[in-house]
C-alpha cells in the first residue's frame, strides 16, 4: 500500500491526476471516464485513499451527479422541442442587422441560459445560433462567438444549477437555493457588465465593421413574423415550474435533485407518449452516463492529492478571515488553480479546505468560474466551445483568446469579488 503523505505517494497521486487531466484535454473521441475510472480504481487499490473515504466521497457527490443528469436531460429537451431555435430567431429579428445590438442580445441570452440551464447549454446550443445569426446579418463572428464562451464561465455564478462547480460547493456555503442566488446576484451582474465593457473595447474594430451583403444573402436578416417559429409553450412552462420548484422546495425539505428529476420527467412525458422508443434512447444519451462516471471518478482521484503535500501547500496559502483582502486572495488562488488543474479538480481540491468559512467558498466559486476565461484549458466548457467553433466557424486563434482573457479576467474577477464582499456585508 502507498501512503499519500510521503514523497512517492504524493508523486503518484499527482501523476494520476495529471494523466486524467491530460487525457480529458486531448482525447476528443473517447470520454474522459476512460482515464478517470481506472485512475480512481488505482487510487483505492494502491491505498492512496481508503475504500471508506472513497465511498464517503461518492455518497457526498451522489446528489450532485443525479442533479447534473436531470439537468442534462432538461437542456436536451429544450433543444429538441425548439427552445433554442425560437431564441435564435428572436436574436436575428431583434438585432436589426446591427453587430452592436447583436452583441448585447447574445450577452443577455448567454447570461440567462447559463444561469438557468448551465454553461454547457450555452456552449453547445447557443454558440451555433449566435454564430449563424452573425453570419446571417453579415457581421463578424468573433465578438458573439467569444461572448458565448466568456459568458458561459462568468455568468455561471448566479445559481447552484448554473455550473457543476456550484453544485459541488453548494452545501458548503450553508445557504438555501434562494439565499445563494440572492448573495451571488450582485457579483453576477457586475461580472457581466465588466465583461461587456471589455468586449466593446477589445472588439471595437469588429463591431464598427459594416455588415456585408453576402452574409445575409438569400435570408431576410431582420426576419418577419413568419420567420419566427412558435414558442414551445409546454417546455417553457415546465422551465418556469422548475425554477419555482428550485426556489420553494428547500423549506419543505425536498432536495434539489428531486426537483430537477421531477422537472425532467414532466418535460419528457409528451415525448415518451409520442415516440417511446426513440425518446427513451434520447433521454439516456442526454444523461451522458460516461460524463457522470468521470465526475464521480475525479472526486476519488483528487482525494490523495487533497490529503497529501500539495493539499497542505494549498491550504497554507489560504488566508484566515473573510474580509475583502481574504476574498480577493482566495479568488485569485482559485483562478490560478483552475488554469493549472482545470476548474473542476480545482473546486474539488479547494472547497473542503475552506468549507468552514462559507464566504471563502463563494470566493472560490468566483475564481473557478471566472478564472477559466484566461485560457482554453481552464474549464471543460471552454474546451468544448473550441470544438464547437471549429465546426461552425473559423478556429479561434489561441493568441487572441489569451489576449482577451488577460484583459478581461483580472478586472472582472476583482469587481465580482468586491460585489460579493458588499453583498455579504448587507446580508
Amino acid at each position: 500500500m502507498i501512503s499519500p503523505d510521503n514523497a512517492f505517494g504524493a508523486g503518484v497521486s499527482i501523476a494520476l491526476l495529471v494523466v486524467v487531466i491530460a487525457f480529458t484535454m486531448t482525447a476528443r473521441r473517447l470520454p474522459p471516464a476512460v482515464a478517470a475510472v481506472p485512475a480512481a480504481v488505482l487510487v483505492v487499490a494502491t491505498g492512496l485513499a481508503s475504500w471508506s473515504s472513497a465511498a464517503d466521497e461518492l455518497h457526498f457527490m451522489a446528489p450532485t451527479i443525479g442533479f447534473l443528469a436531470a439537468m442534462l436531460v432538461v437542456a436536451d429537451i429544450c433543444a429538441r422541442t425548439g427552445v433554442f431555435a425560437w431564441v435564435g430567431s428572436l436574436m436575428s429579428r431583434w438585432s436589426r442587422d446591427s453587430p452592436n445590438r447583436l452583441l448585447r442580445i447574445v450577452f443577455a441570452a448567454a447570461a440567462i441560459v447559463t444561469a438557468i440551464l448551465s454553461l454547457d447549454a450555452t456552449i453547445v446550443l447557443l454558440t451555433p445560433l449566435a454564430v449563424d445569426t452573425a453570419r446571417r446579418i453579415g457581421a463578424r463572428v468573433a465578438p458573439v462567438g467569444y461572448a458565448s464562451a466568456h459568458l458561459a464561465n462568468s455568468a455561471s455564478t448566479l445559481m447552484p444549477v448554473s455550473n457543476l462547480t456550484n453544485l459541488i460547493a453548494f452545501s458548503a456555503t450553508g445557504l438555501t437555493f434562494l439565499g445563494f442566488t440572492a448573495t451571488m446576484a450582485a457579483p453576477w451582474v457586475v461580472a457581466i457588465v465588466v465583461e461587456f465593457i471589455v468586449f466593446r473595447v477589445f472588439f471595437a474594430d469588429d463591431l464598427r465593421a459594416r455588415p456585408t451583403t453576402s452574409g445575409s444573402s438569400g435570408t431576410p436578416s431582420s426576419g418577419g413574423e413568419s420567420d419566427t417559429p412558435r414558442p414551445p409553450r409546454w417546455t417553457l412552462t415546465c422551465l418556469g415550474i422548475l425554477l419555482i420548484g428550485f426556489l420553494v422546495a428547500e423549506p419543505f425539505g425536498i432536495p434539489l435533485v428531486g426537483v430537477a428529476t421531477s422537472g425532467a420527467v414532466l418535460m419528457t412525458v409528451p415525448l415518451l407518449v409520442a415516440a417511446p422508443r426513440s425518446s427513451t434512447i434520447h433521454v439516456l444519451r442526454a444523461a451522458n452516463v460516461p460524463f457522470l462516471a468521470f465526475v464521480a471518478a475525479l472526486g476519488v482521484v483528487i482525494l490523495p492529492v487533497r490529503d497529501g503535500p500539495l493539499g497542505d501547500a494549498v491550504a497554507d496559502l489560504i488566508p484566515s478571515g473573510s474580509g475583502l483582502l481574504a476574498l480577493l486572495a482566495v479568488a485569485a488562488l482559485a483562478a490560478v488553480l483552475a488554469n493549472v488543474l482545470n476548474n473542476l479538480p480545482a473546486t474539488l481540491l479547494l472547497v473542503p479546505l475552506v468549507a468552514d468559512q462559507p464566504a471563502l467558498v463563494l470566493a472560490v466559486l468566483l475564481g473557478v468560474n471566472i478564472g477559466p476565461n484566461l485560457g482554453y484549458f481552464g474549464s471543460l466548457a471552454t474546451l468544448l466551445w473550441r470544438d464547437v467553433m471549429h465546426r461552425h466557424a473559423l478556429p479561434p486563434p489561441s493568441r487572441r483568446y489569451l489576449q482577451l482573457g488577460l484583459l478581461s479576467v483580472p478586472p472582472t474577477l476583482i469587481a465580482a469579488v468586491v460585489a460579493l464582499w458588499i453583498s455579504l456585508q448587507v446580508s
